[in-house]
Protein backbone atom coordinates (compact mmCIF):
# COMPACT_ATOMS: atom_id res chain seq x y z
CA UNK A 1 0.00 0.00 0.00
CA UNK A 2 1.54 3.63 -1.11
CA UNK A 3 1.80 6.19 1.69
CA UNK A 4 -0.24 9.55 1.32
CA UNK A 5 2.75 11.97 0.49
CA UNK A 6 1.42 14.16 3.60
CA UNK A 7 1.14 10.99 5.86
CA UNK A 8 3.80 10.49 8.37
CA UNK A 9 6.09 7.70 8.60
CA UNK A 10 4.02 4.68 9.12
CA UNK A 11 0.62 6.15 8.39
CA UNK A 12 -1.61 4.85 5.62
CA UNK A 13 -4.10 6.14 3.32
CA UNK A 14 -7.61 6.16 4.85
CA UNK A 15 -9.93 5.50 1.96
CA UNK A 16 -12.20 8.18 1.41
CA UNK A 17 -10.16 11.25 3.95
CA UNK A 18 -8.94 14.44 2.22
CA UNK A 19 -5.75 15.66 2.69
CA UNK A 20 -6.47 18.55 0.42
CA UNK A 21 -9.12 21.36 -0.30
CA UNK A 22 -11.97 21.35 -1.99
CA UNK A 23 -12.98 17.91 0.03
CA UNK A 24 -15.77 17.36 -2.86
CA UNK A 25 -12.20 16.62 -5.25
CA UNK A 26 -10.33 14.03 -2.66
CA UNK A 27 -12.05 11.10 -4.23
CA UNK A 28 -13.28 10.04 -7.20
CA UNK A 29 -16.95 8.89 -5.61
CA UNK A 30 -17.82 12.51 -4.29
CA UNK A 31 -17.89 14.40 -7.36
CA UNK A 32 -19.31 11.97 -10.07
CA UNK A 33 -22.02 10.21 -7.41
CA UNK A 34 -23.10 13.74 -6.71
CA UNK A 35 -22.77 14.94 -10.30
CA UNK A 36 -24.75 11.98 -11.96
CA UNK A 37 -27.27 11.84 -9.20
CA UNK A 38 -28.64 15.57 -10.32
CA UNK A 39 -27.58 15.04 -14.17
CA UNK A 40 -30.53 12.13 -12.94
CA UNK A 41 -33.09 14.35 -12.10
CA UNK A 42 -32.57 17.25 -14.89
CA UNK A 43 -32.45 15.06 -17.48
CA UNK A 44 -35.07 13.01 -17.24
CA UNK A 45 -37.67 15.97 -16.53
CA UNK A 46 -36.00 17.77 -19.31
CA UNK A 47 -37.30 14.68 -21.51
CA UNK A 48 -40.72 14.53 -19.39
CA UNK A 49 -40.94 18.44 -20.06
CA UNK A 50 -40.32 17.26 -24.29
CA UNK A 51 -42.67 14.79 -23.85
CA UNK A 52 -45.76 16.91 -22.25
CA UNK A 53 -45.44 20.25 -23.16
CA UNK A 54 -43.42 19.85 -26.58
CA UNK A 55 -39.81 21.55 -24.64
CA UNK A 56 -37.31 21.58 -27.81
CA UNK A 57 -34.10 19.82 -26.57
CA UNK A 58 -31.30 19.60 -28.91
CA UNK A 59 -33.39 19.57 -31.87
CA UNK A 60 -30.06 19.37 -34.15
CA UNK A 61 -29.43 15.76 -32.36
CA UNK A 62 -32.96 14.44 -31.51
CA UNK A 63 -34.43 14.82 -28.36
CA UNK A 64 -34.68 10.60 -27.72
CA UNK A 65 -31.60 10.51 -29.22
CA UNK A 66 -30.20 12.98 -26.87
CA UNK A 67 -32.37 11.30 -23.72
CA UNK A 68 -31.26 7.90 -24.77
CA UNK A 69 -27.30 9.00 -24.64
CA UNK A 70 -27.61 11.13 -21.96
CA UNK A 71 -29.12 7.98 -19.50
CA UNK A 72 -26.31 5.77 -21.47
CA UNK A 73 -23.14 7.96 -22.48
CA UNK A 74 -23.93 11.03 -19.37
CA UNK A 75 -25.60 10.02 -16.16
CA UNK A 76 -24.45 6.12 -15.98
CA UNK A 77 -21.03 7.14 -17.31
CA UNK A 78 -21.04 9.68 -13.92
CA UNK A 79 -21.32 6.47 -11.71
CA UNK A 80 -18.97 4.28 -13.27
CA UNK A 81 -16.33 6.78 -13.29
CA UNK A 82 -16.56 7.09 -9.72
CA UNK A 83 -16.83 3.62 -9.05
CA UNK A 84 -13.63 2.89 -10.72
CA UNK A 85 -12.12 6.09 -9.39
CA UNK A 86 -12.76 4.73 -6.10
CA UNK A 87 -12.47 0.75 -6.60
CA UNK A 88 -9.06 1.06 -9.04
CA UNK A 89 -6.90 2.44 -5.91
CA UNK A 90 -7.93 0.08 -3.53
CA UNK A 91 -7.77 -2.84 -6.29
CA UNK A 92 -4.15 -1.60 -7.27
CA UNK A 93 -2.78 -0.23 -3.65
CA UNK A 94 -2.01 2.72 -5.35
CA UNK A 95 -2.68 6.15 -4.82
CA UNK A 96 -6.30 7.80 -5.87
CA UNK A 97 -6.30 10.32 -8.47
CA UNK A 98 -7.89 13.40 -6.91
CA UNK A 99 -7.45 17.29 -6.28
CA UNK A 100 -6.56 19.00 -9.99
CA UNK A 101 -6.59 15.91 -12.15
CA UNK A 102 -10.00 15.34 -10.77
CA UNK A 103 -10.99 18.62 -11.19
CA UNK A 104 -9.80 18.46 -14.62
CA UNK A 105 -12.04 15.00 -15.34
CA UNK A 106 -14.93 16.00 -14.01
CA UNK A 107 -14.79 19.19 -16.14
CA UNK A 108 -14.56 16.75 -18.96
CA UNK A 109 -17.72 14.96 -18.29
CA UNK A 110 -19.46 18.04 -17.49
CA UNK A 111 -18.21 19.95 -20.97
CA UNK A 112 -20.03 17.18 -22.86
CA UNK A 113 -23.08 17.34 -20.61
CA UNK A 114 -23.31 20.99 -21.52
CA UNK A 115 -22.21 20.71 -25.38
CA UNK A 116 -24.97 18.21 -26.29
CA UNK A 117 -27.69 20.18 -24.25
CA UNK A 118 -26.17 23.34 -26.14
CA UNK A 119 -25.92 21.38 -29.50
CA UNK A 120 -28.65 23.73 -31.55
CA UNK A 121 -25.78 26.86 -30.39
CA UNK A 122 -22.77 25.35 -30.65
CA UNK A 123 -23.63 22.91 -33.39
CA UNK A 124 -22.85 19.20 -34.06
CA UNK A 125 -19.46 18.78 -34.64
CA UNK A 126 -18.13 20.84 -31.86
CA UNK A 127 -20.65 19.21 -28.97
CA UNK A 128 -20.50 15.33 -30.25
CA UNK A 129 -15.90 15.73 -30.26
CA UNK A 130 -16.84 17.43 -26.76
CA UNK A 131 -18.63 14.25 -25.60
CA UNK A 132 -16.41 11.65 -26.73
CA UNK A 133 -13.32 12.86 -24.97
CA UNK A 134 -14.64 12.08 -21.36
CA UNK A 135 -14.48 8.19 -21.83
CA UNK A 136 -11.33 7.59 -23.55
CA UNK A 137 -9.60 9.90 -20.93
CA UNK A 138 -11.11 7.73 -18.32
CA UNK A 139 -10.35 4.44 -20.07
CA UNK A 140 -6.38 6.17 -20.34
CA UNK A 141 -6.49 6.47 -16.19
CA UNK A 142 -7.87 3.73 -15.39
CA UNK A 143 -5.86 1.61 -17.69
CA UNK A 144 -2.25 3.37 -16.47
CA UNK A 145 -3.51 2.15 -12.81
CA UNK A 146 -4.25 -1.13 -13.38
CA UNK A 147 -1.75 -2.43 -15.75
CA UNK A 148 1.15 -0.16 -13.15
CA UNK A 149 -0.40 -2.23 -10.41
CA UNK A 150 0.29 -5.48 -12.54
CA UNK A 151 -3.75 -6.05 -11.87
CA UNK A 152 -3.77 -8.13 -14.67
CA UNK A 153 -7.09 -10.08 -13.76
CA UNK A 154 -8.82 -6.06 -13.51
CA UNK A 155 -8.27 -5.91 -17.54
CA UNK A 156 -11.89 -7.54 -17.82
CA UNK A 157 -13.07 -4.32 -16.55
CA UNK A 158 -11.11 -1.91 -18.81
CA UNK A 159 -11.74 -3.86 -21.59
CA UNK A 160 -15.44 -2.71 -20.57
CA UNK A 161 -14.98 0.70 -20.53
CA UNK A 162 -13.04 0.18 -23.74
CA UNK A 163 -16.36 -1.19 -25.09
CA UNK A 164 -18.22 1.73 -23.59
CA UNK A 165 -16.02 4.38 -25.35
CA UNK A 166 -16.27 2.61 -28.56
CA UNK A 167 -19.93 3.11 -27.99
CA UNK A 168 -20.47 6.13 -27.40
CA UNK A 169 -18.40 7.30 -31.04
CA UNK A 170 -20.30 4.74 -32.60
CA UNK A 171 -24.05 6.27 -31.11
CA UNK A 172 -22.80 9.93 -32.40
CA UNK A 173 -21.75 8.58 -35.55
CA UNK A 174 -24.68 6.63 -36.60
CA UNK A 175 -26.83 9.82 -35.22
CA UNK A 176 -24.66 12.04 -37.43
CA UNK A 177 -25.59 9.96 -40.65
CA UNK A 178 -29.27 10.21 -40.16
CA UNK A 179 -28.66 6.57 -38.84
CA UNK A 180 -30.87 5.37 -36.01
CA UNK A 181 -28.42 3.93 -33.46
CA UNK A 182 -29.80 1.14 -32.16
CA UNK A 183 -26.94 -1.19 -32.02
CA UNK A 184 -24.81 1.46 -30.42
CA UNK A 185 -27.71 1.54 -27.87
CA UNK A 186 -27.50 -1.99 -27.60
CA UNK A 187 -23.84 -2.08 -27.74
CA UNK A 188 -23.20 0.36 -24.65
CA UNK A 189 -25.98 -1.38 -22.63
CA UNK A 190 -24.48 -4.64 -23.07
CA UNK A 191 -21.37 -3.88 -21.80
CA UNK A 192 -22.99 -1.83 -18.49
CA UNK A 193 -24.51 -5.60 -18.41
CA UNK A 194 -21.22 -7.22 -18.19
CA UNK A 195 -19.49 -5.14 -16.26
CA UNK A 196 -22.22 -5.72 -13.94
CA UNK A 197 -22.00 -9.86 -14.57
CA UNK A 198 -18.00 -8.98 -13.27
CA UNK A 199 -18.05 -7.30 -11.03
CA UNK A 200 -21.07 -8.04 -9.37
CA UNK A 201 -19.86 -11.82 -9.31
CA UNK A 202 -17.01 -10.42 -7.11
CA UNK A 203 -18.63 -7.92 -5.04
CA UNK A 204 -22.26 -9.92 -4.18
CA UNK A 205 -20.36 -12.87 -2.90
CA UNK A 206 -18.07 -10.57 -0.99
CA UNK A 207 -20.18 -8.45 0.85
CA UNK A 208 -22.38 -11.27 1.78
CA UNK A 209 -20.02 -13.76 2.83
CA UNK A 210 -18.97 -10.67 5.54
CA UNK A 211 -22.25 -10.38 6.52
CA UNK A 212 -23.04 -13.45 7.61
CA UNK A 213 -19.57 -14.16 8.73
CA UNK A 214 -20.30 -10.97 11.16
CA UNK A 215 -23.63 -12.68 12.29
CA UNK A 216 -22.16 -15.86 13.10
CA UNK A 217 -23.24 -17.91 10.19
CA UNK A 218 -21.53 -20.38 8.22
CA UNK A 219 -23.44 -20.96 5.22
CA UNK A 220 -21.24 -18.85 2.90
CA UNK A 221 -21.94 -17.72 -0.91
CA UNK A 222 -20.25 -20.21 -3.23
CA UNK A 223 -16.65 -19.24 -3.98
CA UNK A 224 -15.84 -18.00 -7.42
CA UNK A 225 -15.48 -20.90 -9.90
CA UNK A 226 -15.78 -22.69 -13.43
CA UNK A 227 -19.58 -21.76 -12.74
CA UNK A 228 -18.87 -18.23 -12.83
CA UNK A 229 -16.46 -18.03 -15.58
CA UNK A 230 -19.12 -19.90 -17.67
CA UNK A 231 -21.94 -17.80 -16.71
CA UNK A 232 -19.97 -15.00 -17.55
CA UNK A 233 -18.69 -15.96 -21.25
CA UNK A 234 -22.23 -17.25 -21.94
CA UNK A 235 -23.21 -13.93 -20.95
CA UNK A 236 -20.77 -11.84 -23.07
CA UNK A 237 -21.96 -14.38 -26.34
CA UNK A 238 -25.49 -13.84 -25.60
CA UNK A 239 -25.11 -9.95 -25.32
CA UNK A 240 -22.99 -9.98 -28.73
CA UNK A 241 -25.58 -11.52 -30.67
CA UNK A 242 -28.15 -9.51 -28.88
CA UNK A 243 -26.22 -5.76 -30.33
CA UNK A 244 -25.78 -7.64 -33.83
CA UNK A 245 -29.26 -9.60 -34.73
CA UNK A 246 -31.32 -8.81 -31.55
CA UNK A 247 -34.72 -10.73 -33.06
CA UNK A 248 -32.87 -13.57 -34.14
CA UNK A 249 -33.66 -17.51 -33.19
CA UNK A 250 -29.41 -18.03 -31.92
CA UNK A 251 -30.33 -14.96 -30.09
CA UNK A 252 -33.20 -16.47 -27.86
CA UNK A 253 -31.79 -19.22 -27.58
CA UNK A 254 -28.31 -17.91 -25.93
CA UNK A 255 -30.48 -15.09 -23.66
CA UNK A 256 -32.37 -17.83 -22.60
CA UNK A 257 -29.28 -20.47 -21.28
CA UNK A 258 -27.80 -17.54 -20.17
CA UNK A 259 -30.59 -16.43 -17.92
CA UNK A 260 -30.84 -20.17 -16.05
CA UNK A 261 -27.03 -20.05 -15.96
CA UNK A 262 -27.16 -16.25 -13.75
CA UNK A 263 -30.17 -17.19 -11.80
CA UNK A 264 -28.36 -20.36 -11.01
CA UNK A 265 -25.53 -18.22 -10.06
CA UNK A 266 -27.48 -15.82 -8.07
CA UNK A 267 -28.73 -18.24 -6.20
CA UNK A 268 -25.23 -19.71 -5.25
CA UNK A 269 -24.63 -16.01 -3.31
CA UNK A 270 -27.18 -17.06 -0.64
CA UNK A 271 -29.04 -13.55 -0.95
CA UNK A 272 -32.38 -14.52 0.89
CA UNK A 273 -29.42 -14.58 3.98
CA UNK A 274 -29.18 -10.83 4.05
CA UNK A 275 -32.85 -10.00 4.08
CA UNK A 276 -32.48 -7.98 6.88
CA UNK A 277 -30.01 -5.82 5.70
CA UNK A 278 -31.77 -3.41 2.68
CA UNK A 279 -27.91 -2.04 1.46
CA UNK A 280 -26.98 -5.35 0.61
CA UNK A 281 -30.35 -7.20 -0.14
CA UNK A 282 -30.45 -4.71 -2.77
CA UNK A 283 -27.37 -5.76 -4.76
CA UNK A 284 -29.21 -9.29 -5.12
CA UNK A 285 -32.34 -7.77 -6.19
CA UNK A 286 -30.21 -5.66 -8.91
CA UNK A 287 -28.35 -8.69 -9.95
CA UNK A 288 -31.47 -10.64 -10.16
CA UNK A 289 -32.32 -8.12 -13.05
CA UNK A 290 -29.75 -9.85 -15.01
CA UNK A 291 -31.94 -13.09 -15.48
CA UNK A 292 -34.73 -11.32 -15.81
CA UNK A 293 -33.04 -9.11 -18.40
CA UNK A 294 -31.68 -12.02 -20.32
CA UNK A 295 -35.44 -13.52 -20.48
CA UNK A 296 -36.86 -10.49 -21.65
CA UNK A 297 -34.02 -11.06 -24.67
CA UNK A 298 -35.25 -14.40 -25.42
CA UNK A 299 -38.76 -13.13 -25.71
CA UNK A 300 -37.85 -10.31 -28.15
CA UNK A 301 -37.02 -13.29 -30.75
CA UNK A 302 -40.84 -13.92 -30.46
CA UNK A 303 -41.77 -10.68 -30.08
CA UNK A 304 -41.30 -8.71 -27.20
CA UNK A 305 -41.01 -4.78 -27.90
CA UNK A 306 -36.93 -4.10 -28.06
CA UNK A 307 -37.42 -0.58 -25.82
CA UNK A 308 -38.95 -3.17 -23.43
CA UNK A 309 -36.09 -5.24 -23.08
CA UNK A 310 -33.65 -2.10 -23.54
CA UNK A 311 -35.53 -0.51 -19.93
CA UNK A 312 -35.82 -3.60 -18.07
CA UNK A 313 -31.66 -3.34 -18.43
CA UNK A 314 -31.20 -0.15 -18.11
CA UNK A 315 -33.38 0.47 -15.29
CA UNK A 316 -33.48 -2.82 -13.43
CA UNK A 317 -29.56 -4.05 -14.07
CA UNK A 318 -27.36 -1.36 -14.59
CA UNK A 319 -29.06 1.70 -12.64
CA UNK A 320 -30.46 -0.41 -9.43
CA UNK A 321 -26.90 -1.72 -9.20
CA UNK A 322 -25.55 1.79 -9.72
CA UNK A 323 -27.73 3.02 -6.49
CA UNK A 324 -27.01 0.72 -4.41
CA UNK A 325 -23.09 1.22 -5.29
CA UNK A 326 -23.48 4.16 -4.71
CA UNK A 327 -25.02 4.65 -1.29
CA UNK A 328 -23.25 1.64 -0.24
CA UNK A 329 -19.48 3.38 -1.64
CA UNK A 330 -20.49 6.95 -0.07
CA UNK A 331 -21.63 5.89 3.34
CA UNK A 332 -18.54 3.68 3.59
CA UNK A 333 -15.88 5.83 2.43
CA UNK A 334 -17.06 8.66 4.23
CA UNK A 335 -17.05 6.87 7.46
CA UNK A 336 -20.66 5.91 8.02
CA UNK A 337 -22.16 3.00 9.21
CA UNK A 338 -23.01 0.76 6.25
CA UNK A 339 -26.43 0.96 7.27
CA UNK A 340 -29.62 1.98 5.24
CA UNK A 341 -31.60 4.35 6.56
CA UNK A 342 -35.08 4.89 5.70
CA UNK A 343 -34.66 7.44 3.41
CA UNK A 344 -32.38 5.06 1.40
CA UNK A 345 -34.38 2.36 2.05
CA UNK A 346 -37.22 3.94 0.21
CA UNK A 347 -35.10 5.27 -2.84
CA UNK A 348 -34.23 1.30 -3.80
CA UNK A 349 -38.08 0.51 -3.42
CA UNK A 350 -38.64 3.05 -5.43
CA UNK A 351 -36.29 2.37 -8.86
CA UNK A 352 -37.34 -0.90 -7.82
CA UNK A 353 -40.74 -0.37 -8.68
CA UNK A 354 -39.58 1.82 -11.55
CA UNK A 355 -37.83 -0.86 -12.82
CA UNK A 356 -41.38 -2.93 -13.07
CA UNK A 357 -43.45 -0.23 -14.53
CA UNK A 358 -41.37 1.29 -17.11
CA UNK A 359 -41.51 -1.49 -19.62
CA UNK A 360 -45.19 -1.75 -18.93
CA UNK A 361 -45.26 1.18 -21.22
CA UNK A 362 -44.55 -0.73 -24.12
CA UNK A 363 -46.85 -3.79 -23.18
CA UNK A 364 -49.70 -1.44 -22.25
CA UNK A 365 -50.18 1.07 -24.88
CA UNK A 366 -53.44 2.73 -23.69
CA UNK A 367 -51.99 3.62 -20.60
CA UNK A 368 -48.83 4.34 -22.27
CA UNK A 369 -48.74 7.91 -21.11
CA UNK A 370 -49.69 7.23 -17.21
CA UNK A 371 -46.89 4.70 -17.00
CA UNK A 372 -44.17 6.99 -18.20
CA UNK A 373 -45.13 9.58 -16.16
CA UNK A 374 -45.19 7.76 -12.94
CA UNK A 375 -41.68 6.26 -13.79
CA UNK A 376 -40.19 9.21 -14.13
CA UNK A 377 -41.65 10.32 -11.15
CA UNK A 378 -40.43 7.75 -9.45
CA UNK A 379 -36.92 8.13 -11.07
CA UNK A 380 -36.45 11.40 -9.84
CA UNK A 381 -37.72 10.63 -6.06
CA UNK A 382 -35.18 7.53 -5.97
CA UNK A 383 -32.04 10.10 -7.23
CA UNK A 384 -33.64 13.23 -5.05
CA UNK A 385 -33.40 11.13 -1.98
CA UNK A 386 -29.73 10.43 -2.49
CA UNK A 387 -28.93 13.42 -3.91
CA UNK A 388 -30.67 15.05 -0.84
CA UNK A 389 -29.25 12.50 1.96
CA UNK A 390 -25.21 11.64 0.69
CA UNK A 391 -24.57 15.66 -0.47
CA UNK A 392 -23.26 16.63 3.22
CA UNK A 393 -21.65 13.44 3.17
CA UNK A 394 -19.84 13.68 0.03
CA UNK A 395 -18.94 17.37 0.37
CA UNK A 396 -17.45 17.18 3.73
CA UNK A 397 -14.93 15.53 5.82
CA UNK A 398 -14.85 11.76 6.19
CA UNK A 399 -15.71 11.25 9.83
CA UNK A 400 -12.70 10.50 12.04
CA UNK A 401 -12.32 6.85 12.81
CA UNK A 402 -13.23 5.57 16.35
Amino acid sequence: MQQHPHATSGEHIVRGLSRSRPVLFSYGFRPFFLAAAVWAIISIDLWVLFLSRGLPIAEAYGAIYWHAHEMLFGFASAILAGFLLTAIPNWTGRLPISGRPLMALFAIWLAGRAALLLIDWIGAIPAVSADSIFLPVLLVLCAREVIAGRKWKDLKVIAGLAALSVANICFHLQVLKGVTPDIAIRFGLAAYVLLVTIIGGRILPSFTRNWLNRSGRMDFPAPHDRFDAVSIAAGMLALVSWTLAPTTVATGLLAAGTAILNAVRLGRWRGWTTWRDPMLVVLHIAYLFVPIGFAAIAAGAVGLEQIAILHILAIGVVSLMMLAVMTRASRGHTGRKLKASLTTTVSYTILVTVAVVRPLAELMPPYADVILMLAAAGWTAAFGLFAVEHAPFLCKERKPLR
